[in-house]
Order: structure tokens, then sequence, then C-alpha cells
């Protein structure tokens, strides 16, 4: 752990790679991972002239646990710790699985404070939602979502077999890699230390229902103006690339998406220069002053 975030929303310890002073990139784990799974990006990134910097994300130990865990909390947290890190100037979101959905909000509801959005492997949240009501396939990749709804029996057997379901899950959605040795050590450990809160991202899904129909109504969710590069695998066995059909209706600023042949779900460990690659791409084209590599 390099440094800690200070916001008034709590201090958020992250890895931090690349000149002090220099742009500000920073790149959000999801579930199940830990902000190490980004370093293969997150080094071609500094090396690139960029300060590039992952932070532990609520309820992932050792940032704090106390919830909500809802997308919106997420995001302002997201923001927070933008505006710690380079209050002057806006910052380039990299995220990948809900760090990527939880991007997609903090991009609606802050744009001055993001000159760019890369998302991986998950497209815009109203797509998703709508890609589960009408893909039978899509349902069945998600299983996982129902099985996290319930307290204490998904925590129960998450914990079985030394966390055998993650290795699952990480064979499944990424059928091609072979983790960094004792990567998934590192992410269970994060987890045992961390459970409920890392489930309760799912259940922010379906509860309260009336909170979360609201969320799902909010007209800011629809109209991303921060310029937005989605990649996804065209191997990912988590959330299959059907799924960003039609996402650009959700956007006003520049956007696009590429599949990426043979990659599955966590693309950052899989193809890792090729989406450093495409994320300095993206922040130089993205219209506006501060962009560019340095």
């Amino acid at each position: 752990m390099d440094v800690l975030i200070p916001t008034a929303r709590g201090v958020f310890p992250a890895i931090a790679e690349g000149p002090e002073g220099a742009p500000v990139v920073l790149l959000l784990h999801g579930f199940p991972d830990v902000p190490q799974g980004l370093a293969p990006v997150q080094k071609l990134l500094a090396a690139a002239g960029l300060r590039a910097v992952a932070p532990y994300l609520r309820g992932y130990d050792p940032a704090p646990l106390d919830g909500p865990w809802d997308a919106d909390t997420i995001a302002a947290d997201i923001e927070a710790m933008a505006r710690t890190l380079s209050p002057l100037r806006p910052v380039t979101l990299v995220g990948h699985d809900w760090g990527a959905a939880c991007s997609y909000v903090a991009a609606a509801r802050f744009p001055w404070r993001f000159d760019a959005l890369i998302a991986l492997s998950v497209p815009h949240p109203l797509a998703f939602l709508s890609a589960l009501a009408r893909d039978p396939a899509q349902l069945r990749r998600s299983w996982y979502m129902l099985f996290f709804q319930p307290p204490a029996l998904a925590e129960f057997t998450l914990r079985r077999g030394d966390f055998s379901l993650i290795d699952r899950l990480w064979r499944a959605w990424s059928p091609g890699l072979t983790p960094p040795p004792g990567h998934l050590a590192l992410v269970k450990r994060c987890l045992d230390r961390s459970l409920p809160a890392p489930l309760a991202y799912y259940r922010s899904m379906l509860r309260p229902p009336l909170a979360a129909a609201q969320r799902l109504l909010d007209p800011t969710a629809r109209a991303i103006r921060v310029p937005t590069l989605h990649l996804t695998g065209a191997q990912d066995g988590c959330i299959g690339p059907r799924c960003g059909r039609g996402q650009e209706r959700y956007f006003v600023g520049k956007f696009r998406t590429e599949i990426i042949d043979g990659a599955g779900h966590f693309l950052m460990l899989e193809r890792p220069g090729l989406v450093a690659d495409r994320v300095l791409r993206h922040r130089a084209e993205a219209p506006g002053p501060g962009r560019g590599s340095g």
C-alpha cells in the first residue's frame, strides 16, 4: 500500500505508480478482485508518464467497510478520491467490473471531475439490465447475482473450501487466463476480512426496491457526457459482448465500444498492453484541455 487517499467520506488505501504531479488515472477494481489485479496496466500507464492510482473500493478491507454499498455511494467515493488526488484538473477513470459500473454513475453525476472513462468488461448498467431481461444466456451467466442475495448463507457458501467458488468464477469468466501466482490467495484474504460488504454490492441492486427503481429512472444515468470507451472480451464468461448492444443511447458525449478477440472478463490481466494502449489513445483523443500523456 503506497498511499492513503483522505476524503470526507473516509480514507481509502491505494497503490500508486508514476510521477507525483502528473495527470492522474484512477484505476478501480471489481469483484472478485483487488487493486493488484490492475497492476500490469497501472505500470504501463505510469511508464507513459501518468500518475496511476489503484484504490481499494468501499467494502474491501482495508478501505472503509461501512455501507451503504449502492452504485451512487461508490460513485460519490470515486468523485471524492478524484478531488483529493487532483483538485485542479480532471482525472481519467479506468474501471473493471463493479469499478466500471460505478464509474458510469460517477461520470454521469460528476462530469466536470473526469476527462475520460475506459470501462472494462461491463457495458452501461441500463444496457446490462436490459440484456438480463431479454437474453436467457446472460441470465444463466448471472446466476451468482441471485445466489449472493440471501445474507449469511451466501457468505458461508463463499468461504467453503478455501473460497473455491472464487476459483470457479475466475475459470468461467476468463477461460484462457492463468492468474498471476498468489493473486487469488490475495483476493481470498481480502474477501475473508471484508465479507459481507463485497456481496452487498449485489444486494443493493435490488434492495430496497423503491430506491433501486429510483436509481434506474434517474435521468442523469442516461446522459453521460464524459468521453467513454468500453472494452469487452469476446470470450467473457461473465458478461457477454451482446449485453452492450444499443448502449450508445445512454451517451451524449463521444462513445465507442471494442470487442477484444481471444480475451475473457479480466482484460487487464489478459491483454494489459492493449488495455494500456487504448487508455492512452482514448485519453489523448478526448476533447478539452489537459489531455495527452503528460
